[in-house]
């Protein structure tokens, strides 16, 4: 099972395993990790599941939508390297993957 690490806002570090076919988002909720509040439900309509995606795993998940792109014009604390993490699903090759939850989420 894939090991996702997520330096969490308080800034502590939570290594997870995550299924593969699950989001990123499922993994921090499953393991009532703070930050990532998901108030839609990964529903890709809320962007309270914001998180900084470390550049070197970017090529392992899908590009964002449009619908995505959008939602993250108005998250604060974006950067060029912002996804939401109810959109990263989680593959076989996702091991190691590594990701900042921004302090503004909630």
């Amino acid at each position: 099972m894939p090991m996702v690490t997520y330096v969490v806002p308080d800034g502590s570090t939570h290594v997870v395993d995550v299924p593969a076919g699950q989001s990123v988002m499922d993994g921090s909720v499953r393991n009532n990790l703070p930050g990532i509040v998901a108030e839609c439900g990964g529903s890709c309509s809320c962007a309270t599941c914001h998180v900084h995606l470390d550049e070197e795993f970017a090529d392992l998940f899908d590009e964002a939508s449009d619908e995505e792109r959008d939602l993250l014009e108005y998250a604060e604390d974006r950067s060029p390297h912002s996804r939401l993490s109810c959109q990263l699903i989680v593959r076989a090759g996702c091991d190691g993957v590594r990701l900042t939850v921004p302090d503004s989420n909630g």
